[in-house]
């Protein structure tokens, strides 16, 4: 007789332990068909564009001719499809890069006076799926902890930028007194909400109208606070999932190639592990002349490269490794093989700029791929420029293939179809 594999076995020898995939076997109705694996959905933005003519193709369609950038991905041309003409509309903002906050929101007017941020598609997702896995989302930054995750409230959520700390907080079982000590962290975060919550009759009857109006989106996200407070401490006596992977070690800022490199290799365990559905990676400038042979500026200063030749061939060096990296990610992720194919095919990674044209900050015509999550790739889906498609729509498609029901968001006008 042949018994079910539970979720969570182990292999175990010497001290060591290893944590099984998804298996067949771990169906509880022996015979059953295999278990269907999670849907999950990874937004990777660049925030200093790409070059457009190493980047675009002359021609659109499933025969499209190959470029500079995109020869760096040639091994996975069936694993990903490339598009033009998608944008968010009004993303010029009060600084020149303010729409690196709107990328996943498409709110209008980034910086502008009155401005306020909307809920990022991922925080959409995440609300949307709650803790069914240990992390509803993962935001995660190659710089800073600015990140392009927004609340309902137009509340930035901050990056993990350290990759060594995001493996520990994934994989690493903490002692038993740091786990007690994290559960009496969120119980005072519990009562000091319930006490605030307990003073809102007096504060709103002294309170006006446009008072009470920001009360009620203040309480509001205090409630959302106290669940997910709840529903994180569910987790805490769960094992956390036990990798192969050693914890990395985190490189210095002007090791471009390096930080992103580190931040893509947490994706595929991430999402094997079913540590999180919902991850979002912002890459930007280091602050930092990259460790690139043959480059001397930052990123940042060549993305402006005023049609100067050298800073041009420079910044394509840059903007290259960075494809060739992403190229790296698509073959982790396709290696990895589950029920009913690989990886890749049940994760749908959208990777772009908030930029069409670095060089003068300009937010349309926006590059964007989109690689595995079971959908028909291969080709270069071109539009001329005035031949454009709300971003947004690509979103509203994305969350309802991943079984979020979801009719519109930020600017759609529609489902995206190509």
């Amino acid at each position: 007789m042949h018994l079910p594999l539970d979720r969570r076995t182990l292999l175990k020898a010497s001290g060591v332990s290893l944590a099984l995939p998804l298996l067949e076997s771990m169906n509880p109705v022996l015979g059953a068909a295999a278990i269907e694996p999670p849907k999950r959905t990874v937004f990777i933005c660049t925030t200093l564009g790409l070059y457009g003519p190493s980047l675009w193709p002359k021609t659109g369609g499933t025969n499209y001719e190959t470029t500079e950038y995109l020869e760096s991905v040639k091994d996975y041309r069936s694993d990903y499809t490339l598009f033009s003409g998608l944008q968010h509309e009004g993303q010029v903002g009060r600084a020149p890069h303010n729409n690196e906050t709107t990328w996943l929101t498409s709110a209008r007017g980034p910086g502008l006076g009155g401005f306020r941020n909307t809920i990022s598609i991922d925080q959409y997702a995440a609300g949307k799926l709650g803790y069914v896995t240990r992390f509803p989302s993962i935001s995660l930054g190659t710089n800073s902890t600015q990140s392009q995750s927004y609340t309902e409230s137009g509340v930035m959520k901050p990056a993990e930028s350290s990759a060594a700390k995001m493996f520990a907080k994934l994989f690493l079982q903490g002692k038993p007194k740091e786990v007690e000590k994290e559960k009496l962290r969120l119980d005072a975060g519990r009562s000091i909400l319930d006490q605030l919550s307990s003073e809102t009759k007096h504060v709103r009857r002294l309170a006006s109208a446009e008072d009470n109006r920001q009360l009620d989106q203040y309480f509001g996200s205090l409630r959302v606070a106290e669940r997910e407070i709840f529903e994180a401490q569910g987790w805490l006596d769960k094992p956390k999932p036990k990798v192969a992977a050693q914890q990395p070690t985190d490189v210095g800022n002007a090791d471009y190639f390096g930080r992103t490199r580190l931040m893509f290799n947490l994706i595929p365990l991430i999402m094997q592990t079913d540590s999180s559905r919902v991850l979002s990676l912002m890459i930007q400038d280091h602050g930092a002349v990259p460790i690139i042979e043959g480059v001397t500026g930052q990123h940042h200063n060549l993305s402006h490269h005023g049609q100067d030749e050298a800073k041009i061939a420079q910044l394509r060096k840059v903007e290259a490794g960075l494809i060739q990296h992403f190229g790296k990610l698509l073959g982790q992720m396709k290696s990895k093989t589950e029920s009913n194919g690989t990886l890749l095919d049940n994760t749908a990674i959208l990777f772009g700029s908030n930029l069409g044209n670095a060089n003068n900050h300009d937010p349309k015509y926006l590059p964007i791929f989109l690689a595995g999550g079971g959908y028909k790739h291969g080709q270069y889906v071109h539009r001329e420029h005035g031949d454009t498609v709300p971003l947004c729509n690509m979103f509203v498609r994305l969350m309802s293939d991943a079984g979020i029901e979801t009719e519109s968001f930020g600017q759609s006008n529609g489902v995206f179809t190509w």
